[in-house]
């Protein structure tokens, strides 16, 4: 029996797939339509022209791995561009931030704009966007204008991406039919975020011979992206329907100051009433934008689709999952070169044990997906999440890489086993095949979740640390309020707020400081263990909203969604 909240094409495991109905559309059926096609969506090829599946695939995956190498490869590539420049550090801050902060402000509206002209279209003026502004990044000119250039192009590095990726993840949805679009979106998934934990490492490489050089990086694999493209044949489906230009605003509006808000915590501070001025204004223009939206004619997102319960659990799951998945590449990486005195490029092969249990798991996340619907899925990966980040939290005091590195794994194998089918299982749910309508709504999820952690486990981390330095100086004698001035700076300093690491004059506290830098390198590192703990505790809680999936599974596209293409 189908849930109350579901959409044709749902059906309970084990069921048989609900009946479409012969011709029910084809009485209206313009010229050129497929039986099914809604009337407002008509693909812009002859049925000669069928994409290419794996071409296309591996396009979208070109096209989509800049966007994710560039939300960690700049932040390696900072000292060298403050030196270089000659930045201050808050305005560095700004320059990874603008790109964090435009791409969640404006991924709803990519993904809007991508069903509207059509999702090649719009993914090819996103990759040229973001392959434009990359290579302006790295032409940034000397001298005073140098920060605010980068700050403005790195801006537009975020809507570059904001428009490709709900584009290019729209693409793959509707060239892949229902019954492999699970094991095709784990592939996707899987690889497009294992570059993530792969920009430290090019980063690093790439830093040796020119910082300028991680913005060029982007040139040449946007240029096979786009001929990847051509070759495919990819279509371009478009619906004829106006924008929500109001709409539109209003999410960007709230998202941005939400997320700025979240963003500069660290800085401002959590006392500061800028910062609650930012998130309760954000979160305000949000609840205007989704009272606004329910009552528009068209709106920039169909609301309703949170009416189907299984969607609604999907984006809490990838909520709680991506508390703990973006910021696990900050935190392991600051982690590795304080606590485990690693380099930079070995803090990045760190990483690739997290990344090697998620490139597996997401695979068989997709089998079960394909296979038994995204149930099992969420629950299995959510509960080995909660487990492997548990056990990994445990062993972060042992400041031994070997002793932790099996429960890296297992971490990362419980958000592989689990984000891929919660994201197709969201978008195979779309309102009249409005996959980029729905991929804007599960990536907007996924970044304001990782704005959140960040900001949330950062403050926990620079919180926890202080006060187990203030323990350790004031165990070496050092007076407590001097203590917590000492301790305040240093654990700003190695949570990459500020400079330097520890105090480099000859005074008593200094001595001292220096002297208890192997206590404090533990300190971090109990201090990171609460933060992970947390990681488990978001993972616990996805695995509590997975029990309220239905279990239903999408056998088939809406009745108003347009055939998939033959392969």
């Amino acid at each position: 029996m189908r849930d109350k909240g579901d959409f044709p094409g749902s059906s309970s495991p084990g069921s048989d797939p609900p009946d479409s109905g012969p011709g029910g559309s084809a009485r209206n059926q313009r010229p050129g339509q497929t039986p099914g096609q809604a009337p407002d969506e008509l693909p812009d090829r002859a049925p000669d022209r069928a994409p290419k599946q794996a071409l296309t695939l591996a396009a979208m995956l070109f096209a989509v791995s800049m966007t994710f190498i560039d939300q960690t490869i700049v932040v390696i590539a900072a000292p060298e561009i403050i030196h270089e420049l000659g930045l201050s550090a808050s305005g560095m801050q700004w320059v990874i931030n603008a790109y964090l902060l435009t791409l969640a402000a404006f991924f709803a509206l990519g993904g809007r704009l991508s069903d509207l002209f059509g999702h090649r279209r719009v993914m090819v003026i996103g990759t040229l966007v973001f392959v434009v502004s990359s290579v302006l990044c790295g032409v940034v000119p000397h001298g005073g204008f140098a920060q605010s250039w980068l700050i403005i192009f790195r801006a537009f590095q975020g809507l570059g991406a904001a428009l490709m990726f709900p584009a290019a993840l729209a693409v793959v949805i509707a060239v892949f039919p229902v019954s492999r679009r699970g094991r095709a979106l784990a592939l996707f998934f899987g690889l497009s975020g294992a570059l993530t934990g792969i920009g430290p490492l090019l980063g690093g490489w790439l830093t040796e011979w020119t910082w300028r050089a991680i913005f060029w990086v982007n040139v040449p694999v946007a240029a096979v992206a786009l001929v990847l493209t051509a070759m495919a044949k990819v279509p371009n489906t478009a619906r004829r329907e106006r924008l929500d230009v109001r709409g539109a605003v209003m999410v960007a509006a709230g998202m941005g100051l939400t997320v700025l808000g979240l963003q500069q915590a660290s800085t401002w501070g959590w006392d500061s009433a800028a910062t609650w001025a930012c998130i309760v204004v954000g979160l305000a223009v949000l609840t205007l934008f989704c009272v606004y939206e329910l009552r528009v004619e068209v709106p920039l997102i169909k609301l309703r689709v949170f009416r189907d319960r299984a969607f609604a659990v999907d984006m809490a799951v990838l909520f709680f999952a991506m508390l703990a998945f973006v910021p696990v590449f900050f935190f392991v990486s600051v982690y590795a070169q304080v606590s485990l005195n690693s380099s930079a490029n070995e803090a990045a092969l760190f990483l690739l044990y997290f990344f090697i249990g998620f490139a597996i798991a997401s695979q068989l996340g997709g089998r079960i997906l394909d296979k038994r619907g995204a149930r099992p899925a969420l629950r299995l990966g959510s509960l080995v999440g909660a487990v492997g980040f548990a056990l990994w939290a445990g062993k972060m005091t042992d400041l031994s890489m070997s002793a932790q590195w099996p429960y890296a794994a297992l971490a990362g194998a419980g958000i592989g086993f689990l984000l891929s089918p919660a994201s197709t299982d969201a978008v195979n749910r779309a309102i009249g095949a409005s996959y980029g309508e729905v991929t804007g709504i599960t990536q907007t999820v996924r970044n304001f979740a990782a704005s959140v952690g960040l900001a949330v486990f950062g403050t926990v981390l620079t919180h926890v640390t202080t006060d187990k330095v203030i323990g350790t100086l004031t165990a070496k004698g050092v007076p407590k309020a001097q203590a917590h001035d000492v301790a305040h700076g240093v654990a700003e300093a190695i949570t990459g707020s500020t400079g330097a690491r520890q105090p480099t004059g000859s005074g008593a506290v200094a001595r001292a400081t220096r002297e208890a830098m192997n206590a404090i390198r533990t300190d971090f590192a109990e201090a990171n263990r609460v933060v992970f703990y947390g990681m488990a505790a978001a993972l616990a809680l996805a695995f509590v909203c997975s029990l309220f999936h239905p279990g239903t599974r999408v056998t088939q596209p809406p009745a108003d969604a347009p055939a998939e293409p033959r392969t």
